[in-house]
């Protein structure tokens, strides 16, 4: 995938079996997103959204998914960016990219999930906190190699 293509989204509550080329199905009840691989190669993708995957965001015309999204254990292995609704081919990554992107998403999500609960909105974050979470994830990333 050399180009940018530009695609359709369509917001639904069901994923339909069947996916039709260039298109973003929307599932917000399910929190999911699928499409064809948009190289081309027509194999299902799916992306969960949640705070520890993707996220969607719509302008009212168009919808944009971060982060990029790599299909690694395609043979395709293609690479790219979903935003306002255009593909933008991304760098193929190595095999040793790879593994330590897989690693960092591994150690997030853990990290995540073995949190405290988050404070309601009448409790005060304390902004140490909020600095040495970011601390650490930068901490990560630089252990990762990222």
């Amino acid at each position: 995938m050399t180009n940018r293509k530009r695609i359709q989204h369509v917001f639904v509550e069901f994923i339909p079996s069947s996916l039709a080329e260039d298109t973003l199905y929307i599932s917000l009840p399910y929190a999911t997103v699928a499409h064809r691989c948009f190289c081309g190669c027509g194999e299902e993708v799916n992306t969960p959204l949640s705070p520890t995957d993707w996220m969607i965001s719509f302008n009212g015309i168009a919808v944009s998914l971060d982060p990029s999204i790599g299909n690694w254990s395609f043979a395709c292995q293609s690479h790219y960016w979903v935003t306002n609704n255009t593909v933008i081919p991304a760098p193929r990554w190595s095999k040793e990219r790879i593994r330590k992107g897989r690693a960092y998403d591994a150690v997030m999500k853990d990290d995540y999930f073995s949190a405290s609960p988050s404070p309601t909105s009448s409790e005060a974050v304390e902004p140490s906190h909020r600095i040495s979470v970011s601390s650490w994830a930068n901490r990560m990333r630089k252990r990762l190699g990222l």
